[in-house]
């Protein structure tokens, strides 16, 4: 799948194909704590960074970054737990793959920023 160069849609997507994936889950115990914290980091990505893109300076800018990235990376934590959790049935791979590329992006914005 080619990936939109466009970030603000880059993450949009993400969260929008994250909660598709989890719609497929059995809604147990177990999957209802992970899927509600997956959803919450997952879609928290994007609109942390509209927020920098709409930054009162860039110390808010990097502020809004660093949580973009951190949320990405707490999405690929929830997604891996979910996929071991689920004996790896709904292959979920390449929304892992995607939170990673989504941490070194913001990484490297924030590199580039300093």
């Amino acid at each position: 799948m080619k990936k939109p160069f466009n970030l603000e849609t880059r993450t949009f997507l993400f969260a929008k194909l994250v909660g598709l994936y989890v719609k497929q889950l059995k809604p147990d115990q177990v999957n209802t704590v992970y899927i509600n914290q997956l959803i919450r980091a997952s879609s928290s990505i994007g609109a942390n960074y509209i927020e920098a893109n709409e930054s009162l300076g860039k110390k808010d800018f990097l502020m809004h970054l660093k949580i973009s990235r951190k949320e990405a990376k707490e999405s690929e934590y929830w997604l891996k737990l979910l996929k071991v959790m689920n004996d790896n049935s709904l292959n979920c791979d390449d929304l892992i793959q995607e939170a990673k590329e989504l941490r070194f992006i913001f990484t490297r914005i924030i590199e580039k920023s300093k």
